[in-house]
């Protein structure tokens, strides 16, 4: 089966992503601020096009993505989606009117070389469509486990870098863990159609943990800074993908003297993902200078975060 579909629909699925960020950014300056929970927020967003237009691009990204998962690897989907950072940048600097630092243009250019460079180098193969029960048992509890215990941890810590990695990192193997188990009910939808499709305890579980692993990154955007919690998010995602990939659905990478260009690839991307994560119109799109003065006192003014 070729893999140059899977790369399409994984790029339109971070492109909508992105999209959807924007839109999404773009309608929350519209409606007035609130210190606490209005239930009316929702009532004003519905008002507003450009709020549907950012949820229909998240019902298109996750159609891409389910069409991706279905043609490809998990271990080349998954890792595709850290360019929606940098096109969530390209994107709101044509609608919200942001700039682009040279910053945040190295930054662009070093997450793709890195992606691109450690994808080629891996070379991931395409295993099977669907995982058997006897191993998503240890992939479901280790995976638990991981989110439990850094949930945990991030609830010890006070509001800082600390908390928000800690987030980051339940988010990351959230994430995921909910695209492992859309693979498989998309594989159910191919064979059995919509009846074992809705019949899969992978489509509840890959909803529910969705919902979980959005609520968790709400709160790393809360906890602390971009710059803690963006890398952590980006390269957590793609490695937790890449073993969840090997090991659920006997996808193969390149070892050997192939590590160490595959090692490279994977510093480019860090490198990148924590020069985009200063950029202010990252912090813009992600919410994390509204939320600045709440952690101001521990984190002090974000790397690169006046550059416009």
């Amino acid at each position: 089966m070729a893999t140059w579909p899977a790369v399409l629909f994984a790029l339109l699925a971070a492109a909508s992503n992105a999209l959807a960020t924007v839109l999404q950014r773009r309608a929350a300056r519209t409606v007035p601020l609130s210190a606490g929970l209005r239930l009316g927020l929702l009532v004003d967003l519905l008002h507003r096009a450009v709020w549907i237009g950012g949820m229909l691009a998240v019902v298109a990204a996750a159609c891409f993505q389910a069409l991706a998962l279905s043609q490809g690897a998990l271990s080349v989907v998954q890792p595709l989606f850290v360019l929606e950072l940098p096109l969530a940048l390209l994107i709101g600097r044509v609608l919200l009117g942001g700039q682009i630092s040279r910053t945040g243009w190295t930054g662009v250019a070093l997450l793709v070389v890195g992606l691109g460079s450690a994808l080629a180098a891996a070379a991931p193969t395409i295993g099977t469509t669907h995982a058997p029960f006897d191993r998503w048992v240890p992939a479901l509890v280790v995976c638990a486990g991981v989110m439990a215990a850094a949930v945990l941890a991030a609830l010890r810590r006070g509001a800082g870098g600390v908390r928000a990695v800690c987030f980051a990192g339940a988010t990351a193997v959230g994430y995921a863990l909910t695209a492992a188990m859309l693979k498989d009910a998309t594989h159910a939808w191919q064979t059995g159609g919509p009846a074992a499709f809705f019949s899969s305890w992978q489509t509840y579980g890959f909803a529910l943990t969705g919902v979980l692993a959005i609520f968790l990154l709400e709160n790393a955007m809360q906890s602390g800074p971009l710059t803690a919690s963006q890398p952590v998010l980006t390269l957590g995602d793609a490695l937790v993908s890449l073993s969840l990939g090997i090991t659920l659905y006997d996808e193969r990478v390149r070892t050997g003297w192939w590590l160490i260009p595959e090692a490279i690839g994977v510093g480019l991307v860090l490198w990148g993902a924590v020069l985009l994560s200063g950029v202010a119109l990252a912090q813009d799109l992600t919410g994390a200078q509204d939320k600045a003065p709440a952690t101001a006192h521990d984190t002090g003014t974000a790397p690169g975060a006046a550059d416009t």
